[in-house]
C-alpha cells in the first residue's frame, strides 16, 4: 500500500512583507501580451539551469512633475547586451529597441508610482544537457510597482557564504543561476535576525552585500571593492562614485577591504537599484559609528532621491521621461 507524501514544509512568509500588484502586460516571445500567457515550460535549460542573465531599472515617479522618469536607462540595456556577451550570443533587439520595448511597457501599466523594470535573457531550449551552443536564447521583460527593496537603514552580518569567483560564475553580469549565491547569503542573514548580509571573495575581502553593493566611509574618505573582487558593475555604484565625488567632494578609492575594517568604520552603506541607498548601522552585532545612518550617507540619499526624481536639473540627462508632457 503506497503511503500518502507529506506536504513539502517551508518557512512561513512574514506577514509584514508585502507583495506588489500584479502587473498586467509583458514582453514574451517577441510580443507584448498579457502577464498570465507569459508562461515557459518546465524543460527549458533557464528553468533547469539557471542559464540566463537580468537586468533591473527603476523608474520613479515625480508627483509636482506628474511625470516617470527612468533612471540610466541606456547604461543599464548597456549592461543587460553585455550580459548577453558573456554567453556568447546576441538578441535581435538594439539598445535603442530595448528601451522602446520598456516604455511602451511602463505606458500600458499607466503607472503614477515608483515602478521596476525586469529585463530577461533566457535560455529556452528544451533539452537536459546544460550548454550554451546550439541552443535558443529569447527575451523578455515585465514591470510592477515597486517602493523599498530593503529598509533605507539596514543591519546586516557577514555571511558564511562566499562570493562566486569570476572563473566560476561571473558576477559583473546579472547571471540568473549566479543569484542562487545572493539566496543562501540572504536567507541566513534573515534566518539569523539581520536584514541582510554581506559576502566576502574566495580571498576573504568584502566583495558586497546579497544583492547590493557596499561603501565604506573612513577619515573623510570613501572605499569601496574594486570590480576585479567579484562584484557587479553596479550602476547605482557609478551613480554614488560620482555623486560623491562631484556633490559632497569626498574622495572615492576603489581598493580591496578587510572584514575588520567593517567593524571601524565611520560610515558604512550599501548601493544598487533595489537597495537605492541604504545606510547600514550594525553590522556582526558591532554598532557602526554612532549606531545611526551617518552624515555623509545621509546627504547622500537626500542628493541621490532628488537626482533620481527630476529634482536636479544637472542630471536630467540621466533620466527618460514615460510620458509625453
Amino acid at each position: 500500500m503506497v503511503q500518502a507524501i507529506a506536504p513539502l514544509q517551508t518557512r512561513p512568509r512574514d506577514p509584514a512583507q508585502k507583495i506588489a500588484p500584479h502587473p498586467q502586460w509583458a514582453f514574451f516571445q517577441s510580443r507584448v501580451v498579457p502577464i498570465h500567457e507569459a508562461k515557459l515550460s518546465i524543460m527549458t535549460q533557464v528553468v533547469n539551469y539557471g542559464i540566463g542573465a537580468f537586468g533591473g531599472l527603476r523608474a520613479y515617479w515625480n508627483a509636482d512633475a506628474r511625470q516617470l522618469y527612468v533612471f540610466r536607462m541606456s547604461d543599464h540595456f548597456k549592461r543587460f547586451l553585455n550580459s548577453c556577451k558573456l554567453f556568447n550570443t546576441t538578441l535581435p533587439y538594439s539598445a535603442d529597441d530595448l528601451r522602446a520595448i520598456t516604455l511602451d511597457l511602463i505606458r500600458r501599466e499607466n503607472y503614477r508610482e515608483d515602478a521596476y523594470v525586469r529585463p530577461l535573457l533566457y535560455n529556452a531550449t528544451e533539452d537536459i544537457t546544460p550548454r550554451l551552443y546550439d541552443v535558443e536564447f529569447d527575451f523578455a521583460c515585465y514591470t510592477r510597482p515597486q517602493g523599498n527593496y530593503i529598509k533605507l537603514e539596514v543591519r546586516a552580518c557577514t555571511s558564511s557564504w562566499r562570493r562566486l569567483d569570476d572563473n566560476i560564475l561571473p558576477s559583473r553580469g546579472k547571471i540568473t543561476g549566479g543569484y542562487v549565491n545572493s539566496a543562501f547569503a540572504r536567507s541566513e542573514a534573515h534566518w539569523n535576525g539581520y536584514d541582510e548580509g554581506i559576502v566576502l571573495n574566495q580571498d576573504g575581502h568584502v566583495a558586497e552585500g546579497s544583492a547590493e553593493n557596499l561603501f565604506v566611509v573612513r577619515d573623510g574618505k570613501v572605499y569601496t571593492p574594486p570590480v576585479s573582487d567579484n562584484i557587479l558593475e553596479g550602476i547605482t555604484r557609478n551613480t554614488v562614485m560620482q555623486l560623491f565625488r562631484a556633490e559632497i567632494g569626498v574622495e572615492v578609492i576603489e581598493r580591496s577591504i578587510d572584514r575588520s575594517e567593517l567593524y571601524i568604520a565611520d560610515e558604512v552603506l550599501f548601493c544598487g537599484t533595489g537597495a537605492q541607498v541604504a545606510g547600514i548601522v550594525e553590522i556582526d552585532h558591532r554598532q557602526v559609528g554612532e549606531g545611526h545612518v551617518g552624515a555623509l550617507t545621509q546627504k547622500l540619499q537626500e542628493i541621490y532621491f532628488r537626482v533620481v526624481r527630476g529634482k536636479y536639473p544637472k542630471y536630467m540627462d540621466w533620466l527618460t521621461p514615460v510620458y509625453s508632457e
